[in-house]
């Protein structure tokens, strides 16, 4: 992958405490640009750019820390306002937060399956509030961290909470498999991307061993690039340019799924 500089933009990644999110902010604050660092709660935010100052020797300057606990759709809200307001020009959003679906069915406070919010309604909702800043000027983009699994997904229109019949596998294979839909929604430039199966908490959702999570975020990081023309809804699968699974590239897929995401998060797009 090339290292060149990406020339100061404003990126914030969700969920970059741990795995590929923080791998993510270090390679991009390394690269010169100023990371918004997302972290569940404010302490672990700030641990995490204390960390890259202390570790990475990234500047102190290119680090913001901001917390927002995705089970609860009024803290994203709060976290897009506080965006907007500090950062009224947002170069990139890399929806990166997730998370596997628990063993039991588990609902939050605002009524969703809880892998469903926090992996796909949660990134929705934030996009939509920060759609101004993301097209304030020419060549905004978002890159959805997603994952090969959304091809064996099905969103259950009817049931999207899964209250009926719940399985863990399918429950965070629905939520991949939105989250690359929602990619091709055309107000937002958006890609998805699956990062290679990594060392992290999600893996063994997917096997025994896997790759770095520098590795899995390089791959990340590289559709950060401006340098990198990209198309709007396309998939990635590492470096590479792949179909998604058949359901991402269908409009009607993306109409539906925005009218379901927007009853659920309570915004009207």
């Amino acid at each position: 992958m090339s290292s060149s500089k990406l020339s100061g933009p404003t990126v914030l990644v969700t969920g970059a405490t741990s795995g590929i999110g923080y791998e993510t902010a270090r390679q991009l604050a390394e690269r010169g640009a100023t990371v918004l660092v997302h972290g569940r709660t404010v302490d672990e935010a700030q641990a995490a750019t204390d960390r890259l100052i202390a570790t990475a020797g990234v500047e102190a300057g290119r680090l913001c820390a901001y917390a927002a606990d995705f089970t609860r759709l009024e803290e994203v809200e709060a976290l897009a306002a506080r965006v907007v307001a500090n950062h009224p020009h947002l170069d990139v959003l890399v929806n990166n937060a997730g998370m596997a679906a628990p063993e039991r069915h588990t609902v939050t406070a605002d009524g969703n399956e809880i892998a469903f919010q926090v992996n796909f309604l949660a990134h929705y909702l934030l996009t939509n509030l920060l759609e101004q800043a993301l097209t304030s000027d020419p060549g905004g983009r978002v890159v959805n961290v997603s994952s090969s699994l959304h091809r064996t997904g099905n969103i259950q229109w009817s049931d999207p909470n899964r209250s009926r019949r719940y399985s863990r596998l399918a429950a965070y294979a629905q939520a991949q498999l939105a989250l690359t839909v929602f990619a091709a929604d055309p107000r937002v430039t958006a890609v998805s991307v699956h990062p290679g199966v990594c060392d992290t908490a999600l893996l063994p959702l997917y096997a025994h061993e896997g790759v770095s999570a520098a590795e899995g975020a390089a791959h990340v990081v590289r559709l950060c690039d401006p340098a990198i023309e990209i198309i709007n809804g396309a998939y990635y699968d590492r470096d590479e340019r792949v179909d998604p699974a058949p359901a991402a590239t269908e409009n009607r897929s993306v109409q539906r799924l925005n009218k379901l995401a927007s009853l659920l998060t309570g915004h009207t797009a």
